[in-house]
């Protein structure tokens, strides 16, 4: 009886630490530690570069981190909306463009920008279709133009789980590292 305790022990215990493995393995984030930043100031999202082959990613991205951002109770939160709303595949012009959006921002008086930059937004190929994101974020401070905090990371979901909702936690997640010391 004592052996088949341990033996039920034993499987349970192995079959706990390969779920826990195996769900592990499905993210992973690198995150600098933010320093105190002012929650209540007016922050923007700024253009988020698409580096996928998947049209407008970069703006579902930015529409996600947007909202994420009023979710965790960031003061007011505006977005940059370029006079013509373009994102074509391998553009050249992000930098400009990212110029172009900061310097609105100052106009704006805004405190800080996130930006970023989507480097995996797409179901890979196969019998399950996985979903798989992946980002890096930065926080910019907009009267320096220095990066405060970045984070990166990847994620992949079960075949009948959305993408957007696999973009959305993994967003979350990098995001309450930076805002963590937002007071």
């Amino acid at each position: 009886m004592r052996s088949t305790t341990h033996f039920l022990r034993r499987c349970t215990l192995l079959a706990a630490t390969a779920t826990l493995a195996l769900l592990t393995a499905c993210t992973t984030t690198d995150r600098g530690r933010a320093p105190a930043l002012e929650r209540q100031a007016t922050w923007a999202v700024l253009p988020f570069a698409n580096h996928t082959e998947t049209p407008l990613a970069g703006n579902r991205a930015e529409s996600i981190a947007e909202a994420l951002l009023h979710a965790q109770g960031v003061g007011r939160v505006v977005r940059y909306q370029p006079a013509a709303q373009q994102e074509a595949l391998f553009d050249a012009g992000d930098a400009k463009r990212q110029q172009e959006a900061l310097a609105w921002a100052r106009e704006q008086q805004v405190r800080y920008a996130l930006t970023g930059a989507v480097d995996e937004w797409r179901y890979k190929v196969g019998v399950d279709g996985e979903p798989a994101a992946g980002v890096t974020l930065r926080i910019i401070d907009v009267a320096s133009g220095d990066t405060l905090w970045s984070g990166a990371g990847g994620k992949s979901g079960w075949s009948r789980e959305a993408l957007s909702a696999v973009a959305q936690k993994l967003i979350r997640d990098l995001l309450g590292t930076g805002l963590s010391s937002a007071r």
